[in-house]
Formats: C-alpha cells, structure tokens, sequence
C-alpha cells in the first residue's frame, strides 16, 4: 500500500504550477441564464453567493478534451495518469458580494496536495485557493477542493439501488428538486463543464459504471445556498460532496435556521453551513 502511494506522490513531487490572474467583465447575462435553470429571480446589482461560477469560464480548443470531456490539459490540473476527477467541496468567505458590470479579477494559487489511500485506492486531494478583486478591493475568497485517482475504481456499479421517492424530514425548511436532463444540459453549458457524466448516459454506464447522468456537485451545492438565502443574506459557506445525485433521483434539499444545509434521498449526498449576516 505505501508503494502505491507513493508512486503517485512520485507524479505529483515536482509540480508546483504558478499562480494565474484572469478577468472578467461580469455582464449580467450569465447571472439571468442561471436564474432561469435555478427558478429564482435574477439579480440586479450584487451577485448572489457561488454564482461567480458562472464567470471566469474557460473553453478550451475541443481537440484538447479528453476522452472523458475534461481538458487534457491546465494551470491546475495534477499530472496523474489516467486521470479521473471528482469537485469534494469547498469554502467561500463573502467580505463584500461582488457586482455585476464591475470588471472582477481571480486570482488563483495551489493550496495544496495530499496524497492518501482510500478503500478504492490512490487518491490525490488538490485545493485551490482563489481570491477575487473589484476596485482594487478583495471582495471574496475561495477555496475549491478536487479529488483525483489515477484510474477508475472497481466500487461503482452501474445496477446499483436508487432512491425511488422523496425521504421524510422534519427540517424547517424544505424543497423537492429532480435533476432532469435538460436542466443538467443548461447547467453545463453556463459553467463551461464539458464532463461526459453530465451529458452522455452511455459514457457515464458503459465506462465510469455509473448508473446515470450525474447531477454536478456545484449545482447541488447552489441549491443549497439558494434555500439558505430565502431566509436571510450570507457572508460564508462551507460544503462538502458526499455521493454522486443521479438525473431522475428524488432529492430532498433542507436546511434551518443554524444554518445546517443537506441534500439527501436515503443518505446525505451533500451538506453545508452557511453563516447569516443578518435574516430575514
């Protein structure tokens, strides 16, 4: 097992990539598309919590995708062989919201690396730490957390149990959501995400054994966070991915007043905390 792991760590020993600066014009164009597949109103002025998701995209030329969609190659992508990738979770800090028609800067560094062996193998957890600018002024700062194998692994099934109906909960606040597969077209056009997971079922049976289209971890995580702001303004969220939502699956997204947000069917598939400013 140490050998294992350490071949990996050998992949990873030398890269260090340099931090990288981007712009962004944050036209209000993006932010309506979004409303629309997320059913809320669209925003006027200040951009609402993980909806900068929406810019800073990148459409790289389609003869460098992979065989899975993902670029073969970029500023942060780990050089593991035969690279399979899955968004863990993340946190965002809010000092000011950003603003739309403000040009924004991002700038993103390597927050780290670590290596470890799981029951399904290698894998190698790649943060990266990003900080966004408006006027001269940090408005926002993110971390986003990426695992990566080298590989696919023998766990996944695609004859596996689905949920067939909404779970009971006593949670206070509450909204039903099935990702059907229009929605998850739309919501991978607007974030750039050109993953066959998303978009191609036979890819997602035949070669990631999958059991269907996979419902994009960023997208539950703004289902999240949009239930939260219903009952009052954020200044931070921390969240984390758990398990894959397939497209068709019941899901239940709840939350409270603590805060303490999930999205579940009959276990938890992703959960949050959010911290309020002020509620409503």
């Amino acid at each position: 097992m140490d050998e294992e792991v350490s071949v990996l760590e050998e992949f990873l020993r030398d890269w260090r990539p340099e931090a990288v600066v981007e712009h962004d014009s944050m036209g209000p164009e993006q932010s309506r598309a979004l409303a629309n597949v997320l059913e809320v109103p669209a925003p006027v002025d200040e951009l609402p919590p993980l909806w900068h998701w929406v810019h800073f995209l990148s459409w790289p030329p389609h003869s460098e995708l992979g065989p899975d969609g993902h670029p073969l190659n970029g500023d942060f992508l780990p050089p593991v062989p035969d690279r399979r990738r899955m968004f863990a979770g993340g946190r965002l800090t809010i000092v000011e919201p950003l603003r739309l028609g403000t040009p924004a800067e991002r700038t993103t560094e390597l927050g780290g690396v670590t290596v470890k062996q799981g029951r399904s193998g290698e894998m190698a957890f790649v943060t990266e730490r990003r900080e966004f600018r408006q006027d001269g002024r940090v408005r926002m700062t993110e971390e986003a957390d990426y695992v990566y194998r080298s590989g696919e692994t023998d766990t996944k099934s695609p004859d596996r149990l689905r949920p067939t109906d909404f779970p009971p909960s006593d949670a206070p606040w509450q909204r039903r959501f099935v990702g059907e597969p229009t929605r998850l077209f739309r919501f991978s056009a607007l974030t750039a995400n050109t993953h066959r997971i998303h978009y191609d079922e036979p890819y997602c049976r035949e070669v990631e054994a999958y059991p269907g289209l996979v419902v994009h971890g960023p997208l539950l995580v703004l289902l999240m966070t949009e239930l939260a702001r219903e009952h009052g303004s954020l200044t931070s969220v921390s969240y984390r991915l758990r398990r894959p939502v397939f497209s068709g699956d019941p899901v239940l997204v709840c939350g409270d007043e603590d805060g303490a947000m999930s999205v579940r069917s009959d276990q938890v598939s992703a959960e949050a905390s959010v911290t309020f400013s002020e509620r409503r």
